[in-house]
């Protein structure tokens, strides 16, 4: 699967199957995790088999069922769009793996995650990880026009930026980002309300992947 792939085919998935994530896979991840950590310096964490966080032994604990697996995104504070940003890198990544995701604020027991945690540092969010009972479904998308200065003779870099960073996940599906364009240098502003910064980075990251970092530099 390739990344354009992975970012149209992946949705939000809260409920999970038993089957758990084999050693080879959870190398692969981790092997992406020290890269994300090494370029960016957050502490992003894997656990595997760890029932407790997503009350999986139990029907359900709020949406989420069988969850097992989770990423917890740990960073200094004011950390937020990096977050966001490498925080959907790694998601694409596990979507490229086979696996489903679903970006948690809330939803977790939070005495029962202990990521590592250094001075300075808080726990911003999670990822459910796992494999999907479904593949879950594409949400309600803004147009074009109602998060960026897209005209009819918008170069297609810009168009396919736009459209791919519409199907990026936002807190409650907010999308309250926007975008506009001088030439070849874009603009990325986050819009008022929770998580916002955080949603801002993972538009961008997807962003990036629509229209090639090759044709345009933020500003």
């Amino acid at each position: 699967m390739t990344i354009s792939e992975a970012l149209e085919q992946r949705h939000s998935v809260r409920q999970f199957t038993e089957k758990s994530i084999d050693a080879g896979t959870a190398a692969k991840l981790n092997a992406e995790i020290e890269a994300v950590n090494k370029e960016s310096g957050l502490r992003v964490q894997l656990f595997c088999n760890e029932p407790e966080a997503f009350g999986a032994n139990k029907p359900s604990y709020g949406q989420f069922s069988g969850c097992r697996n989770y990423l917890a995104l740990v960073g200094k504070k004011g950390r937020e769009e990096e977050i966001g940003y490498y925080g959907q890198r790694l998601v694409l990544f596990a979507q490229q793996l086979g696996l489903n995701t679903c970006w948690v604020a809330l939803t977790y027991k939070k005495g029962k995650v202990h990521p590592q945690i250094g001075g300075g540092e808080k726990l911003y969010l999670m990822i459910a990880l796992g494999y999907g009972k479904t593949q879950g479904s594409s949400h309600k998308l803004k147009e074009a026009g109602a998060v960026s200065d897209l005209a009819a003779d918008s170069p297609d870099w810009y168009k396919n930026g736009i459209k791919t960073a519409l199907l990026a996940p936002t807190a409650m599906n907010q999308q309250k980002f926007n975008f506009s364009r001088d030439g070849n240098k874009v603009s990325a502003r986050a819009g008022m309300g929770f998580y916002t910064k955080i949603d801002l980075g993972i538009v961008k990251y997807n962003f990036e992947i629509g229209a090639g970092k090759d044709h345009f530099m933020w500003t």
